[in-house]
């Protein structure tokens, strides 16, 4: 069992930056490949951002490519979300994803194991 802790979501102007966190705890943390989904209200969860379990391989969505940024911290059982140049269209529940099989299979929203209960971010115009 991994349990999973979003924090650092907030309501921030547009164009300002945020930084997400998730804190893993549980099963080796270093075995998972991890990402970051968000569902904005009356939408469908959508990837967001994945990174393979030793930090090498990278995934983004098309419509947070050059602005976000996944990494992780192995030794701190932590995977961060660093979101910059922020839209009033980024506004939703960011959540945090965990699974043993690859970042490219959480990209396609498949071989997900856990999720946190995520951690609201809201831009402003």
């Amino acid at each position: 069992q991994v349990q999973l802790v979003e924090s650092g979501g907030g309501l921030v102007q547009a164009g300002g930056s945020l930084r997400l966190s998730c804190a893993a705890s549980g099963r080796t943390f270093s075995n998972y490949a991890m990402g970051w989904f968000r569902q904005a209200p009356g939408k469908e969860r959508e990837f967001v951002a994945a990174i393979s379990s030793g930090g090498i391989s990278r995934y983004y969505a098309d419509s947070v490519k050059g602005r976000f940024t996944i990494s992780r911290d192995n030794a701190k059982n932590t995977v961060y979300l660093q979101m910059n140049s922020l839209k009033p269209e980024d506004t939703a529940v960011y959540y945090c994803a965990a699974s043993q099989t690859t970042a490219q299979a959480i990209s396609s929203r498949s071989g997900i194991s856990y999720w946190g209960k995520g951690t609201l971010v809201t831009v402003s115009s």
